[in-house]
């Protein structure tokens, strides 16, 4: 009997001391852990091949130019867009790009999207950034935009760590500073990413997204998760958010390395289009003597 008593004490202490053990890692559970329930087990890691290897992974980036209507205050303004897409090594915890090589390095395939037009006597400039996992199973790493006019700039930061982390600033009294978060849903922002990828691998049907950061600012609307519908033909996809009256169509080449032909963007019955003017592979960021100006041209940005 005694030995049944102490048999059953140390089972029993065994048990607490398990339990306490479990809990001790649970409340350490990691950013990683988090994507790994929330978002890593929805899809499996894209696997890459040579055609996509030796396209992304040349060293150079892709550099489109677009001829854009932009409209603005009622009426179209004449610009030009620009999408830089390039891969580069990032991390995962300061979310910046990582100047060293490091097994625990993520790969992301960035896009830099920038936008320049006149309104009136005072032009406008923006620019928006995606840091998207090459792995396309998680969401957008981050995302970042910016818009600069006569009037003043605001700039608007999301980072995906547990929670979507935002930061925001602006010159406008309503808006000022703020920090908040969301909870996690696709990005508009990273569908331009995630189609250059794998275009199949787009949401489609009935989903929740949280609008491009550009379009949020530039009309003053929450940033927060809207009811959408979306749908993905080959060549073409299309995103409508009834709540904003709101229409997003992307026109794409259906075969590799699936580039950006042009996009129209309706809202309120004013429509924005973008068309293709010119496609550069360059490592452009050796490109910055005066010598290399001509590239500017052959884009037809000058």
């Amino acid at each position: 009997m005694q030995f049944l008593k102490s048999s059953l004490f140390i089972f029993s202490a065994l048990l607490i001391l398990s339990c306490k053990d479990q809990l001790k890692t649970d409340t350490k559970t990691t950013y990683n852990q988090v994507e790994s329930v929330t978002e890593k087990t929805k899809l499996p890691a894209f696997k890459t091949n040579k055609q996509f290897n030796d396209y992304w992974y040349s060293g150079q980036a892709e550099i489109t130019s677009y001829q854009l209507e932009q409209s603005r205050y009622g009426e179209i303004r004449t610009g030009t867009a620009v999408l830089v897409f390039v891969t580069e090594p990032f991390l995962k915890n300061d979310q910046v790009k990582a100047d060293q090589n490091n097994p625990s390095n993520i790969n992301v395939l960035k896009l830099n999207a920038t936008k320049k037009f006149n309104t009136g006597i005072y032009p406008y400039s923006i620019m928006q950034s995606t840091f998207y996992p090459v792995a396309n199973n998680q969401h957008a790493l981050k995302v970042s935009a910016s818009v600069q006019e006569w009037c003043g700039h605001v700039y608007t930061q999301l980072n995906n760590r547990e929670q979507f982390q935002i930061s925001s600033h602006s010159y406008f009294q309503g808006e000022a500073d703020q920090n908040f978060n969301l909870e996690k849903n696709i990005l508009e922002n990273q569908i331009w990413t995630q189609l250059r990828i794998d275009p199949n691998s787009l949401p489609v049907g009935n989903i929740k997204i949280i609008p491009s950061l550009e379009y949020t600012r530039l009309n003053h609307k929450p940033l927060k998760a809207y009811n959408a519908f979306a749908e993905n033909k080959p060549g073409q996809y299309t995103l409508k958010i009834k709540d904003l009256d709101r229409q997003l169509t992307i026109k794409y080449n259906s075969s590799f390395p699936y580039t950006i032909q042009s996009w129209e963007e309706t809202q309120n019955g004013n429509t924005t289009k973008a068309t293709k003017i010119k496609t550069l592979q360059s490592d452009y960021w050796n490109k910055k003597s005066n010598s290399d100006l001509e590239l500017r041209q052959t884009l037809g940005l000058e």
